[in-house]
């Protein structure tokens, strides 16, 4: 009984610290938005302080967030949707007829740094005249959230069971029919975790953006730089921006990350 009230002691402990360790910054981000300058480098009023909006004010209307977050939207919604189109049949391509080389191909996209390509991609994209406009920007993110849906995929659908789309074949329909009629419907939870996490990444994603995005074409995480001058850096205004940038993507995937686990183990567990 001593043993196990204390290891139950060190687990709430180390909970505790690795919960605090990893919201601590969050919070404090969230205060020092509502914070001015001057309140922000002063230590006393590090917990009791005068809140003020005026960072949220600045940062809607003088820096055109309003825009910049219709182009994270935009960006984030193609290259998720073009992702799922194309890499959910190329999973189930990959899986029901054991086509491992491609997978091979899809796993080494999956691991190679995304700022290896940087270079290559800019120069062949500025040759086509495509740098700083959307259509090079979603392309970019495809880069590494179609490998992410094949891969999730896969290990959904290899865990279905190949009955059903067996008897279904017997029924006279095609493997394009069993797929449509049968395995699509059930790999729902699978293609929302796909989406979700491909998604997320494209709404987080910095480097891409900053290298290939215009003026007009700006993401939020990007746009955030603004705040960041030679002599000084608006804290106020940067945390603003940055709560901003995080909060919408931490309530989608608060409401949402139940799907997410389910999704991500039911193809470990059928079958």
């Amino acid at each position: 009984m001593k043993a196990r009230s204390a290891y139950r002691i060190f687990r709430f402990v180390a909970l505790a610290v690795v919960v605090i360790a990893l919201l601590a910054p969050l919070f404090w981000m969230i205060a020092a938005s509502f914070k001015t300058n001057v309140d922000i480098y002063d230590t006393g009023k590090a917990v009791v302080f005068s809140p003020t909006v005026d960072n949220y004010a600045n940062v809607l209307k003088q820096a055109n967030y309003v825009q910049f977050i219709g182009n994270s939207l935009w960006v984030a919604f193609a290259a998720t949707a073009l992702s799922l189109l194309l890499g959910v049949p190329a999973a189930y391509s990959m899986s029901r007829f054991n086509m491992r080389k491609s997978a091979l191909v899809v796993l080494m996209a999956r691991v190679i740094p995304g700022v290896s390509l940087l270079v290559p991609w800019y120069y062949v994209f500025s040759n086509l005249q495509m740098v700083g406009g959307f259509g090079v920007l979603i392309l970019s993110h495809m880069f590494v959230s179609l490998p992410l849906v094949v891969y999730i995929m896969m290990g959904y659908f290899d865990g279905l069971p190949l009955e059903l789309e067996e008897a279904a074949l017997v029924d006279g329909l095609t493997h394009i029919g069993a797929f449509r009629r049968i395995t699509l419907p059930l790999s729902v939870p699978g293609v929302a975790t796909a989406g979700i996490l491909s998604f997320i990444f494209s709404w987080n994603n910095f480097m891409f953006a900053l290298v290939l995005s215009g003026a007009d074409t700006k993401t939020l995480p990007v746009a955030i730089f603004d705040f960041v001058g030679y002599a000084s850096i608006d804290w106020g205004g940067l945390m603003a921006a940055a709560t901003v940038v995080t909060l919408p993507i931490m309530l989608i995937a608060l409401f949402v990350q139940k799907y997410v686990v389910s999704g991500l183990t039911a193809g470990a567990t059928k079958g």
